[in-house]
C-alpha cells in the first residue's frame, strides 16, 4: 500500500512531465527507431546507440532524424567487457540520461516503428526507470509482424537481413542504428503500403 502512494506522490523529471502531457491527439508521424545494445536483457545490459527517422505521409523525413552513441563506460568497466571500439571511438557521446532525454523529446506521441520492437521499447524502459520515469506510452508496430500478416504466417520469425533481401532493399557495409533504422523506415512504407495502411 506503502508503495502505491509513493508511486501517486512521485515527482518526475520535467522532461517526462513534457513527454505525457502530448498523448491528448493521435500523431500522425511515425518514428522508425533501431538500438544498439549490449545485449538482450534489458536488466543487466544497456543501450550503446539509437538511430531513428521520422515518417510523415508515407515520406522518410531525413532532416527529422535523430542519433545518439551512448558513453557507458561504467557498465563495460563493472562488467570487464571494456572493448576498443569504446574507447577509441571518435563519435561524441552522450551520457544515459542525457541521450534518453532527448530522445524522448524527439519521439513526442508518435508511433513508434521498429524490427522487433518489443525489445528496443523494453531497452528505453529499462532506461527510463533509471531516471525516476515510467514507461512509454507510444503505440508501436513491428515491421516483421507487419510481414507475416501480409503473408499470413504465424510460426516464423524473420530476420532484418531476411525482411531487406525479400522487398529489395540494398544492403550496406556499414553497420550503425541509424543505417538500419533508415532499412527498417523503407521496409516500413513498402509494407504499409502493401497492408493499406494509412
Amino acid at each position: 500500500m506503502l508503495d502505491w502512494i509513493k508511486n501517486i506522490k512521485r515527482e518526475y523529471p520535467e522532461f517526462w512531465k513534457n513527454y505525457l502531457s502530448k498523448f491528448d491527439k493521435k500523431s500522425n508521424r511515425f518514428v522508425v527507431l533501431c538500438t544498439e545494445t549490449t545485449g538482450l536483457n534489458p536488466d543487466k545490459d544497456v543501450i550503446l546507440s539509437i538511430g531513428s527517422f521520422s515518417v510523415i505521409n508515407n515520406s522518410i523525413l531525413i532532416g527529422d532524424s535523430f542519433e545518439a552513441y551512448f558513453a557507458q563506460y561504467k557498465f563495460f568497466h563493472d562488467n570487464g567487457n571494456l572493448n576498443e571500439f569504446t574507447v577509441e571511438s571518435k563519435m561524441k557521446k552522450l551520457g544515459e540520461s542525457e541521450g534518453i532525454q532527448a530522445f524522448i523529446e524527439f519521439i513526442g506521441n508518435s508511433i513508434l516503428v521498429g524490427h522487433h520492437i518489443d525489445f528496443d521499447v523494453e531497452m528505453i524502459n529499462a532506461a527510463l526507470e533509471r531516471l525516476g520515469c515510467g514507461r512509454l506510452k507510444n503505440e508501436a508496430l513491428d515491421i516483421d509482424i507487419m510481414h507475416r500478416k501480409l503473408l499470413d504466417i504465424n510460426n516464423k520469425q524473420f530476420s532484418l537481413e531476411e525482411l531487406c533481401e525479400i522487398y529489395k532493399i540494398p544492403k550496406s557495409d556499414r553497420n550503425s542504428s541509424s543505417e538500419d533504422a533508415y532499412k527498417i523506415a523503407l521496409l516500413f512504407l513498402k509494407l504499409k503500403s502493401r497492408l493499406g495502411l494509412n
